[in-house]
């Protein structure tokens, strides 16, 4: 485990200028002091880490030097070949780049290994789009992506309701979720970030020079925050349901799966025959019947009155279709 701590530890400060001994126990997942030690012992085995003493000091290579400690094993040869989405590599316009890639891998990669491209594919494949949705790549997306890669602002014309706005946008980065491609980028003169549909822009004119990206900016964090405030905001209504231990059990797969557990947490002890009451943010008594529906007599709404009278007629028309 150490000598495989102590390869990472050279290849991470041959990657970047320095790092100080908190970002590289971050990294190495261990104490600070592991960290000195592990830099005295790469020093004697002749590795030149070079310690920088005071505030801001760290660790750095000396004299520009490049480990021979290159050599993969199968599972990280096979991971690496894993690490490509083809299909979102295509759609981007990256297909060429990503092909004479793993070409080069392949080459440098030991003969037992030259098979990991084919094994990986094997045994994984990735299927973005959902169920019953007919993927479609907008055609603007190679230029947003080339955009993205390149750190060139754009000016991007974008369908917003009936209307079209013109923005002049930093393009920090693409995410593809459920088959939807999205763009988050940075408007020009603001620091906040905004998330932008790709097939809505109707036209993507690339600017001059390029911007500068945001060093702290981390982009499957800001989208992980972005996507829980969007289900979030879609929750503007709430019902009162009491439900049945096996309610309990299926609400999270009827509902929004944090809300219900949210509400679960929340709710009192269950009452004398076993059953729970919530109370459910949901988005509309409309979706909310079409959910709630699907606990059947597991689920009682007790509020709002509305609600529970549609539910009550359906279950009186079910009962006539069944009675015979």
């Amino acid at each position: 485990m150490r000598a495989a701590r102590l390869i990472k530890m050279v290849l991470l400060l041959q990657s970047r200028p320095a790092m100080t001994a908190a970002e590289l126990a971050r990294e190495l997942e261990v104490s600070e002091r592991t960290v000195t030690r592990d830099a005295q012992a790469l020093s004697e085995a002749g590795v030149p880490v070079y310690a920088d003493r005071g505030r801001g000091g760290g660790y750095r290579l000396v004299g520009g030097y490049r480990t021979r400690l290159t050599g993969l094993h199968r599972g990280e040869a096979e991971a690496l070949f894993l690490s490509g989405v083809p299909g979102a590599l295509r759609e981007m316009g990256l297909e060429d780049a990503a092909s004479a890639a793993r070409l080069k891998v392949s080459a440098a990669l030991l003969p037992s290994l030259r098979d990991a491209s084919r094994t990986a594919a094997q045994r994984f494949h990735l299927d973005a789009p959902t169920w019953f949705h007919e993927p479609r790549t907008p055609e603007l997306l190679p230029d947003v992506a080339e955009a993205v890669w390149d750190d060139r602002p754009v000016t991007a014309h974008y369908r917003r309701g009936e209307r079209e706005v013109v923005r002049e946008l930093e393009p920090y980065g693409l995410v593809l979720k459920a088959g939807v491609w999205y763009l988050c980028a940075r408007v020009a003169g603001d620091v906040s970030h905004r998330v932008y549909r790709i097939d809505r822009f109707t036209a993507v004119r690339p600017g001059p020079g390029r911007f500068e990206r945001d060093p702290d900016f981390d982009l499957p964090a800001f989208w992980a925050e972005r996507a829980e405030q969007f289900a979030r905001s879609l929750l503007r209504a709430e019902v009162v349901v009491r439900l049945s231990p096996d309610g309990v059990r299926r609400l999270p797969h009827t509902v929004d799966p944090r809300a219900a557990r949210e509400a679960l947490a929340a709710a009192e002890p269950p009452d004398a025959d076993g059953w729970t009451t919530v109370t459910l943010p949901v988005e509309s008594e409309e979706v909310a019947h079409t959910q709630l529906t699907a606990l059947g007599p597991e689920a009682e709404v007790l509020a709002p009155g509305t609600l529970r009278a549609r539910l009550a007629a359906d279950a009186a028309r079910w009962a006539g279709l069944y009675r015979n």
